[in-house]
């Protein structure tokens, strides 16, 4: 992808730029507020830029389009930039994820040398000492091996290497919390014996805001931890007590490998097998700091860094208030940029397969539009829970999301979230809400919700098209499918006996919840507190 010069946002005149590259994921969305309450300018390189256009700090960044990937996408957008911040890695994108992240890091170092940026900052796996490389696992070798290039590109360098990172949102937290909460008694693999230096998301953070200011003849690594070291066993028997949790029976299987392992974390965390086996494969080695030299460069302030117990404190308090900001699954995103979209003219892309409802509503928009942008989660999708139950498992068993991702927030959805197995592609509040699935599917598929006042026409208001007396609200409802091959259409025509149960009966309990709720006063969710998945961002107490 090359390079854009449109540019979303604002950044302030003073304070050095910085260039945030993955800022559409899990860390980098943090970062970015961090670095701008600090003073910093904030310039973000992103594939999708609209994914970045409902983040409470769009308007005080400037975002260009473009590709780590991409060497020209990445000369412009360090253009007058002094720190650039590499927090983009391919794991889970495939079996050649090393070779794409080492190219991408090599096109990074050129570049930023080229463009004579003062320092790279780079967010990196804490490695064991004394093994080789070949005996790491293909994740923690990866991350080495980056920070080994950027380290060489001729550009001062910062490589902070982090374990296991826990603040809610992030992977490492959420299979932690699924394990423990969901399995009262555990079969596990021999690593949970492995030792482990845990990081709190805020210490992370800070260690990546301070990093912009070491002076230029500083350029290595730096191990980063909290103050525990616990083994993966302690970590669950731990996470148990502050969740006030009945105390968890854990019996060790050797036999249990990183492959079977990641089966079954795929199977009872929300976490996908492709990122559940490397997070498995790391935990067999172990990682604890040798070091904390950082200190010197970004001095430790009282009461850091954060504890264990106090990181899972924190954590789960924001599960519980429903407060997410980021999370893991915010950078995954299936299929090119290019691939086309369901509202190009006359369908660019061949075959689009259509299933389209409408009803009307006897509710206002504003009732209809809260029930829409609450869907998901623990609210469900307002139809035959055990068929989208079933299409979750599947989708889990060949290697896919799942139904159980949840929601980032109870109530409110941007552009980029993730929402069950699907992806938020386009909100217009109030009216559209448009989804593009994330399951494994033999082609593209999106859904379409709309509520639109009720047009002035007046019809038989028991059809289920137009509007009649007391009809304030048309409810539109599509689903699209984009088939891939033979397979493609295949699939469609083996579903489509079932839509009219499951879309059917979704655009009608859609609207009857929004004549429900018609009249009430908005609450925190449109029917129980949502699905909420973890989230650990500043400010913070």
């Amino acid at each position: 992808m090359t390079g854009d010069t449109a540019t979303t946002g604002t950044t302030p005149t003073t304070g050095p730029l910085c260039l945030v590259t993955g800022a559409t994921g899990y860390i980098g969305g943090r970062l970015v507020p961090e670095l701008l309450d600090a003073g910093h300018r904030v310039r973000c390189l992103a594939r999708s830029p609209e994914r970045l256009r409902d983040h409470p700090w769009a308007g005080r960044a400037e975002v260009v389009r473009g590709d780590v990937t991409d060497a020209e996408s990445v000369a412009s957008a360090l253009r007058g930039v002094d720190v650039a911040y590499y927090l983009v890695h391919a794991l889970g994108t495939g079996h050649d994820f090393e070779d794409r992240d080492r190219t991408a890091a090599r096109i990074f170092a050129e570049q930023a040398r080229a463009a004579g940026v003062r320092r790279i900052v780079y967010l990196g796996g804490l490695t064991p000492t004394g093994i080789p490389p070949h005996d790491l696992s293909p994740h923690l070798r990866s991350r080495a091996e980056v920070g080994q290039i950027l380290l060489a590109s001729g550009v001062p360098t910062t490589v902070l290497r982090a374990a296991v990172i826990i603040g809610s949102g992030s992977a490492s937290f959420e299979m932690l919390r699924y394990l423990t909460e969901r399995l009262p008694v555990m079969v596990t693999p021999s690593w949970v014996g492995t030792r482990i230096q845990p990081i709190a998301v805020r210490d992370v953070l800070r260690y990546l805001v301070g990093s912009a200011g070491m002076p230029p003849e500083v350029s290595r690594a730096f191990d980063i931890g909290g103050p525990d070291v616990v083994t993966y066993e302690e970590m669950m028997r731990r996470y148990a007590v502050v969740a006030e949790l009945p105390r968890r029976l854990i019996l060790r299987v050797p036999m249990l490998t990183p492959r079977l392992s990641s089966h079954w974390i795929g199977l009872v965390t929300p976490v996908p097998r492709a990122l559940a086996r490397p997070l498995a494969e790391s935990l067999r080695h172990e990682v604890v700091c040798d070091e904390h030299d950082i200190a010197a460069y970004v001095p430790d302030p009282p009461g850091t860094p954060i504890g264990f117990d106090r990181a899972l404190d924190l954590a789960l308090q924001r599960v519980r208030e429903a407060d997410v900001t980021t999370r893991w699954s915010s950078a995954s995103l299936p299929g090119a940029p290019s691939d086309p979209l369901p509202t190009d003219p006359d369908w660019a892309g061949g075959s689009l397969y259509a299933d389209r409802r409408e009803r009307a509503v006897d509710a206002s928009p504003e009732a209809l539009w809260r029930v829409v942008e609450g869907i998901g989660g623990d609210n469900g999708w307002y139809s035959f829970p055990l068929a989208w139950a079933v299409r979750g498992w599947l989708d889990r068993l060949v290697g896919g999301v799942g139904i159980r991702r949840g929601r980032r927030d109870a109530a409110r959805l941007r552009v980029g979230d993730s929402l069950d197995f699907w992806r938020v592609e386009e909100i217009e509040p109030g009216r559209l809400l448009r989804l593009r699935a994330e399951m494994r599917l033999p082609g593209l598929a999106w859904l379409e919700m709309y509520a639109d006042p009720a047009p002035d026409a007046d019809t038989d208001p028991k059809t289920d098209a137009g509007t009649g007396p007391g009809r304030r609200t048309l409810y539109r409802q599509r689903a699209l499918f984009h088939p891939h091959g033979l397979l493609g259409h295949l699939y469609w025509w083996s579903v489509s006996p079932f839509h009219a149960v499951v879309f059917g009966g979704m655009a009608r309990n859609i609207a009857r919840a929004a004549e429900r709720l018609d009249g009430a006063p908005a609450p925190a969710s449109v029917r129980a507190p949502a699905a909420e998945e973890p989230h650990d961002s500043r400010p913070q107490p």
